[in-house]
């Protein structure tokens, strides 16, 4: 297969290999796609097709009937697709990859991406095990490859506003943290047939909503907590439609415990309805963090909560500008989809998702 045709590029200052030449901040990211089972794929695709700054230069996809499919919805050149990963690193040099297959698959991209020191954005969570999520940082150190993870939360300014006010130490130390956050069930949204196939797979994805949902309240208590790990995990998980999700869990509760401050993360596939918050309670004050900009404030005395105005997110506010910048220009990594946070968040789950489920 051949490749989409892209401009040469300038060096930039922070080079990742000779074998991927940077762009510069006036070039589009020339990125590669190692898998299309992920429903947030259509993200990108949507992306890659409105926005000058993305441009899709290959895709590693054995399904031809999946990727002739979101092709047609996209507008993606057929001969984007390879059946093999090396190839289509090697042929299409992307500067950056975006892993949207499984998550047992994620250590075959890194594994792959690493060595030609290409950096690589995976959808939440960074790995299937604790031996996978060492493998990437093994191959990361090694290579001095950016692994990156990401979250649709990690682009809410409610998030990170909450995470500001709860870190200054103006409404005192942070005692306890609870996550709510999932959906109906993914068969129930209408999920693809290639997607559902491996997220309700315990070989495939670790778990059901242990993995799928627990992440996200993992992720931001890691982080609120410094990269501390727990001194402790435990984890209650139940098949409430076994009708529908007969292998893997479908309702968890993760319950954390640090020195001075308890997480309680509720991961859910049974929700009425879609459902991504925070409630963080500090000594003086608690806040509450909704969808993207939904932030409250309560003072200890006051019967009623104030809404705030988060700042928009900044410098990136979403993820395929962040990774541009990553890969063109060396920026900073944010905390949230870094890989020691990240890192921390896999070891979670992997406590989590081994309790026997009810």
């Amino acid at each position: 297969m051949r490749c989409m045709a892209g401009k040469p590029t300038l060096l930039a200052a922070l080079a990742l290999a000779a074998s991927v030449v940077p762009g510069t901040a006036d070039e589009p990211l020339r990125i590669g796609i190692a898998g299309m089972s992920h429903g947030h794929v259509a993200g990108l695709l949507a992306a890659a097709r409105d926005r000058a700054d993305l441009q899709i230069v290959g895709v590693w996809e054995t399904d031809a009937r999946l990727f002739d499919r979101l092709a047609d919805a996209y507008g993606l050149d057929a001969s984007l697709r390879h059946d093999e990963l090396g190839e289509m690193l090697d042929a299409c040099k992307p500067e950056a990859v975006s892993g949207m297959g499984s998550i047992r698959s994620h250590r075959k991209v890194v594994e792959a991406c690493a060595p030609r020191r290409i950096p690589v954005l995976l959808e939440k969570p960074l790995a299937f095990s604790i031996e996978d999520a060492d493998r990437c940082v093994e191959l990361s150190e090694q290579y001095g490859t950016p692994i990156l993870t990401n979250y649709e939360t990690s682009w809410y300014a409610s998030v990170h506003e909450a995470e500001r006010i709860a870190r200054s130490g103006e409404y005192g130390d942070i005692i306890r943290m609870v996550f709510r956050h999932g959906h109906r069930g993914p068969w129930e949204i209408g999920c693809s047939s290639e997607f559902l196939r491996w997220l309700t797979d315990p070989k495939e994805n670790g778990g059901g909503a242990v993995i799928d949902f627990g992440c996200y309240g993992a992720v931001i208590a890691t982080r609120l907590m410094d990269g501390q790990k727990p001194e402790s995990v435990q984890a209650v998980r139940r098949q409430i439609k076994t009708g529908i999700y007969p292998d893997v869990d479908d309702d968890a509760t993760i319950l954390l415990a640090y020195p001075h401050t308890t997480a309680v993360i509720e991961a859910s596939w049974n929700w009425p309805h879609d459902l991504k918050e925070m409630d963080i309670y500090l000594s003086g004050a608690s806040l509450h963090a909704g969808k993207w900009d939904a932030l409250s404030l309560r003072k200890s005395g006051e019967a009623e909560a104030t809404p705030l105005a988060p700042p928009p997110v900044r410098p990136f506010g979403d993820e395929w500008s962040y990774l541009k910048a990553v890969a063109h220009d060396g920026a900073e990594i944010e905390p949230l989809s870094s890989l020691p946070v990240n890192h921390t968040v896999v070891w979670i789950l992997d406590q989590a998702r081994k309790v026997p489920m009810k």
